[in-house]
């Protein structure tokens, strides 16, 4: 079940803006270590591909001049790339439980949901920092536009994610 669950993990998100990707997994070729390795690079990809169609997202949804796109584009750059680093921490967590959700103590179930918690206002405290940033380089309208787009991508990307998780049991 936990190779199953990083390997949904790997592939989950990839739906989100209407296309599938194809990971070649053969489980029953694959060593364990190598299986994981696999699964991280799969990942990764992934993660760079939702990046870049969610950058693709915003800039059919969200109206730029010229002089404002040159503006926000680099500021975005660096807002996704500070977001990257916060996700690296989340998807380590998610990778971590899922190598141990089943038999997860207390504790550790303490730990892990503290230390997940901590990822989620990391990613609130980056987008509240960034939310002047783009609004010196944006009118309040776009700026406003831009946080709703942003904000649905990430739900349905955090929702994707969520819906292969299994709860933890009690």
């Amino acid at each position: 079940m936990k190779k199953h669950l990083l390997a949904v993990l790997a592939l989950g998100g990839v739906v989100l803006f209407g296309h599938q990707s194809t990971f070649a997994q053969d489980s029953s070729t694959q060593a364990g270590a190598s299986q994981s390795a696999q699964i991280d690079q799969d990942i990764l990809l992934l993660r760079k591909d939702i990046r870049s169609q969610k950058k693709q997202l915003i800039a059919a949804n969200v109206p730029l001049t010229d002089a404002e796109a040159q503006k926000f584009w680099p500021l975005y750059d660096q807002f996704t790339q500070e977001l990257v680093m916060i996700n690296n921490d989340k998807y380590a967590l998610i990778k971590e439980y899922a190598q141990s959700y089943d038999t997860m103590t207390d504790a550790q179930a303490d730990n892990w949901t503290q230390r997940m918690l901590k990822v989620d206002a990391s990613v609130a405290a980056l987008r509240q920092s960034y939310f002047q940033k783009f609004r010196s380089v944006l009118p309040a309208k776009k700026t406003a536009l831009y946080e709703q787009v942003e904000r649905r991508a990430q739900l349905i990307i955090d929702l994707q994610i969520a819906s292969q998780v299994p709860l933890v049991q009690p």
